[in-house]
This record gives C-alpha cells, structure tokens and sequence, in this order.
C-alpha cells in the first residue's frame, strides 16, 4: 500500500497512464553536482521507474552552500552513494545504476551503449566531456536535455528554456557552441540557461579543480532552480 501512497499526489496532476509511462522510463543523469542532483531527485520523486547516475566527484566542504548530497556528515564520501541511498529512500523499488566515473571522451559511446534511455540529463560542467556527451546522445537520437551555466548569477526570474544556439549572456553556452561546430553538430539542443549576464566579481581563477580555469560564487536557490527546470522538461516528455 505504501508505494501506491506516496505517488498519489502526482497521479491525481498526471494521471494513471502518464505515471505508468514514468515508472517504465530509464533516465540517465551525468554529473550531480548542484544542477544534476536535483534534476534527478525531482525525476526521482516524480515516479520514474530506473535511473543510471553518474560522478566521479566526492563532496567537499565548498560543496555545502548548494548541493544536495553536500553535509558535513558526507564530506569525503562519492556524491553518487550518497545520493543513491537517498533516492532508494524515496523509492524503494527505484532500479538504480550507480557509475563512480569520470566520463572521459573515449568512455562515452561504452556508456550509451550499455543501457537502452528513454532521456539524458546532462548537468556536467567540464566542456570536453559535455560536448561528446551532447554529440554521441545525437548521433544514437537519444533525447538530451542540457544545464548551461548557473554561476555568477542570483536571478531566478531569467532562467529560460532555449535552442542551444539562441542563448545569450552566458559563457558556458557559448563555449559549449563554439564546439559543437567544430565537431559538425547543428543540430537543435534543448538547454536551460539564464538570461543574466554573469556577475564578474563573483568569478575566481583557480588551477585546484580538475578541468576548470575558474570557479564561481553560487547561491543555494540557484543551481536547483536550474534542476528543476532540466526535471520538469525530462517528465513532461516522458
């Protein structure tokens, strides 16, 4: 009885048949940092039947102010354990795939190979691996939907949904274009980005994270906003 319960609040908006469709969906989630984990726990509290979440990233103490896995009691433990205990918490009978992996280029195809998706989140924040990642999901027509970049900005009345290519006033985005035509890839890209232009005092140059030249300060709100967003595009098509 108790996992017909815990639905019903969400079949009464949906319906019988949409949240049949949901429990027979696989998502993929790649990155879960302050974006990705709430994209996922939202898809995940919406009834989707199994999900494969990947990042190779544990939580740090910087991670606290913004991300959902980020305690002081989960400092140093993987974000994607952290996490999945939690989502199993919410739905016991949640089928989860769990990839403490840093995708690089050459393990992406491996990756989307591995499993049939019904959808793909893509909340990774390093360009390399977000491109490919975006190119090859393309290639297979696997539907995407993608995070631009919610640093440097506080404004939750500017974040849009938006073709990748009619973005603006936001650096990810354009550096994210900027590749995907080098690669050949024209095609239409679903993304969530702000309309804000990006505070500049509130970016720092840094050679402590992996792959980044710079970080950005961050509010609470604002990357879950952002996950929101990427969930609520991912159940509506669903």
């Amino acid at each position: 009885m108790m996992n017909i319960e815990w639905k019903q609040r969400t079949q009464l908006l949906l319906g019988e048949e949409k949240m049949q469709r949901m429990a027979s969906a696989h998502v993929l989630i790649v990155g879960l940092g302050g974006v990705g984990a709430y994209a996922a726990e939202m898809i995940c509290r919406a009834g989707v039947g199994q999900m494969t979440l990947v990042d190779a990233d544990t939580v740090q103490p910087s991670n606290i102010n913004r991300q959902l896995a980020a305690l002081q009691t989960t400092i140093g433990r993987e974000k994607v354990e952290v996490l999945a205990e939690r989502y199993k918490q919410i739905n016991p009978e949640l089928k989860l795939t769990v990839l403490p992996v840093y995708l690089k280029d050459d393990n992406i195809p491996e990756l989307l190979d591995a499993a049939t998706y019904d959808f793909i989140v893509d909340a990774i924040d390093t360009i390399s691996p977000k491109c490919y990642l975006i190119a090859h999901a393309m290639q297979r027509r696997i539907k995407i939907v993608s995070s631009m970049g919610a640093g440097a900005k506080s404004d939750i009345s500017q974040v849009r949904f938006a073709d990748i290519w009619e973005t603006y006033h936001c650096g990810l985005s354009k550096a994210v274009r900027k590749r995907l035509q080098k690669m050949g890839v024209k095609r239409k890209l679903p993304v969530v980005f702000s309309t804000e232009q990006a505070d500049a005092n509130a970016v720092l140059l840094t050679d402590e994270e992996r792959n980044k030249k710079s970080t950005c300060g961050t509010v609470s709100y604002m990357p879950a906003v952002f996950g929101c967003f990427l969930a609520e595009y991912v159940i509506k098509r669903l």
